[in-house]
């Protein structure tokens, strides 16, 4: 898959992690890999990107005498999300015209 276009996939899978409930690093990953293979290394970068985008916020809590940072989407992540639907509706019409059979002219 081209690399690009796995980033952005990864930000939005990201991003509908956390979009019902404000979540942690590992707990992302746990949700995430059934639909995309995602390891720490490639976590937290995409974390910090989508902070720095302003399409998340982060807040540390203690969970058993340790800091947990928790995601939580913002309104920016959401319309983010919401315009990734409109846009899989163009993607999906151009994969019906690339892979449609028995269709010459």
């Amino acid at each position: 898959m081209d690399a690009q276009l796995k980033r952005g996939l990864i930000d939005i899978c990201v991003l509908a992690a956390i979009k019902d409930e404000d979540s942690y690093g590992y707990r992302i990953i746990k949700t995430v890999k059934p639909y995309m293979e995602i390891s720490e290394s490639t976590l937290y970068p995409v974390l910090r990107r989508l902070e720095a985008s302003a399409l998340l916020t982060v807040r540390s809590a203690e969970h058993n005498g340790r800091l947990r940072k928790y995601y939580h989407i913002t309104q920016a992540g959401i319309d983010r999300l919401n315009a990734f639907s409109e846009e899989w509706k163009e993607i999906t019409a151009i994969y019906q015209f690339v892979t449609k059979e028995g269709h010459h002219e």
